[in-house]
């Protein structure tokens, strides 16, 4: 799956129009143009028509190829097990205008018009759902065989390369990294995983939680080497700074994402401290009738009282049922719905299925279900005794039970949550 790291935006109140009222030109919508052809994107056309909407509909996606899923991009794809991820849509039967290849530049909100490549695109309605993209390494931009995985001409240029069965260095141990290593492992590839910090995952998860995973790597034959920074990559070398030399007939890049949203300079769109679209709790945007979907996007979150950004699947999917509702509603005058999700994403790495849901960063009590050297664990985070956030590794029932408990706000009885034999349902306090 693509990289997925979750981030703390600025906190922020929400954004209205010029007179408080936000977007008054919502009731006569009867153009929706999409700008952004990924899961956000795809997943909101596609909602809009589920929930009544009659006007057109036009997803405008940069690259050529049939809107695809990322996740698979990781795994099947890489590993040659299917040729591509596209969406089980039927864009013509849901009566959807595609244009493909056709990368957007700017928006001009006071004229209702999104520019892209192929010329202005007049909206009553536009969604910016235009994800992210990868965090380059300095100096190895034009490095022969120096690759990212972002995309599907990623994937493909990828899978020679584990066909092969090269020496493979990876700069970059967080979720996309880990993915890849262990798909090249199984292709049979000498892997080298080369990361910055002092144990994989650092910018996601705390130390003690994330340290126990740097033994995966070892058990799957991969070498990790923390606290180790690339000085620079030469063909066939990735030289690190302390003069180490690892021959690499392939380097991967890792290192987290941004989203996309350079193209908006000068459009009025606010953008947050990390250049993501900061969106209010209805997912509009600070220009009338624009919203924002998706890894592009921040949203405040009531539930945990901060300005959430989230780059994972799950947002990509849950965001746009708000986005088309709230277009929809605004026809028949019915209030605005929240966006105010419990965060999940999951990642298969190294035979392990790891699944995490909710936010843990104001946590005050840290929970463990059984012994993080074993092959299946949990670990909670309490907030003045509320369930907030877990991480399940081999436990899915812990995962699909602390979600409903995550949502429901519940208390725990931290005792009974230590104990792994106990369902998670039945570890409530009280």
């Amino acid at each position: 799956m693509s990289e997925q790291t979750q981030h703390d935006g600025p906190s922020g109140a929400e954004h209205e129009g010029p007179s408080g009222t936000g977007h008054q030109g919502l009731s006569g919508a009867r153009r929706v143009v999409v700008a952004g052809a990924g899961m956000a994107g795809v997943q909101t056309a596609v909602a809009l028509r589920e929930q009544g909407f009659t006007g057109t509909v036009t997803l405008i996606g940069a690259e050529p190829h049939q809107p695809y899923d990322r996740p698979p991009l990781s795994k099947a794809v890489l590993l040659g097990k299917a040729e591509d991820s596209a969406f089980d849509v039927d864009f013509e039967a849901l009566g959807i205008e595609l244009r493909l290849g056709c990368a957007a530049l700017g928006v001009r909100p006071g004229a209702h018009v999104l520019d892209t490549e192929a010329g202005p695109v007049p909206y009553d309605v536009l969604v910016l759902a235009t994800g992210a993209e990868p965090i380059r390494l300095p100096g190895a931009e034009g490095v022969p065989g120096v690759h990212r995985l972002r995309t599907l001409d990623d994937a493909e240029r990828l899978r020679p390369v584990l066909a092969r069965r090269n020496a493979v260095v990876v700069v970059g141990a967080g979720w996309i990294g880990a993915e890849f290593a262990t798909a090249a492992r199984e292709a049979g590839c000498a892997v080298t995983v080369v990361e910055a910090a002092d144990r994989p995952l650092a910018g996601a998860l705390p130390a003690e939680v994330a340290a126990p995973m740097a033994a995966w790597y070892a058990d799957a034959g991969a070498e990790l080497r923390t606290r180790a920074r690339v000085e620079r990559v030469e063909p066939g070398t990735v030289v690190l700074d302390d003069g180490t030399r690892l021959p690499a007939d392939a380097v991967v890049v890792g290192i987290g994402a941004r989203p996309a949203t350079a193209w908006l300079a000068g459009s009025g769109v606010t953008l947050g401290e990390h250049g993501e679209v900061a969106a209010d709790a209805h997912l509009r945007t600070s220009v009338p009738d624009v919203y924002a979907v998706g890894d592009c996007a921040s949203f405040p979150s009531g539930r945990y009282g901060e300005r959430l950004m989230i780059h994972h699947w799950d947002n990509a999917l849950q965001g746009p049922r708000t986005v088309a509702a709230n277009i929809v509603g605004a026809a028949t005058g019915e209030a605005p719905a929240v966006y105010d999700p419990v965060p999940y994403f999951w990642s298969e790495q190294f035979g392990r299925f790891v699944q995490y849901a909710g936010h843990h960063a104001s946590a005050d009590t840290t929970v463990w279900r059984g012994d993080a050297d074993g092959p299946a664990w949990t670990v909670c985070w309490l907030r003045n005794g509320r369930l907030v956030a877990l991480l399940a590794v081999g436990r899915p029932r812990d995962l699909t039970q602390g979600g409903r408990l995550i949502e429901a706000g519940a208390v725990m009885d931290p005792r009974l949550l230590a104990d792994p034999a106990r369902p998670l349902k039945a570890a409530t306090a009280g």
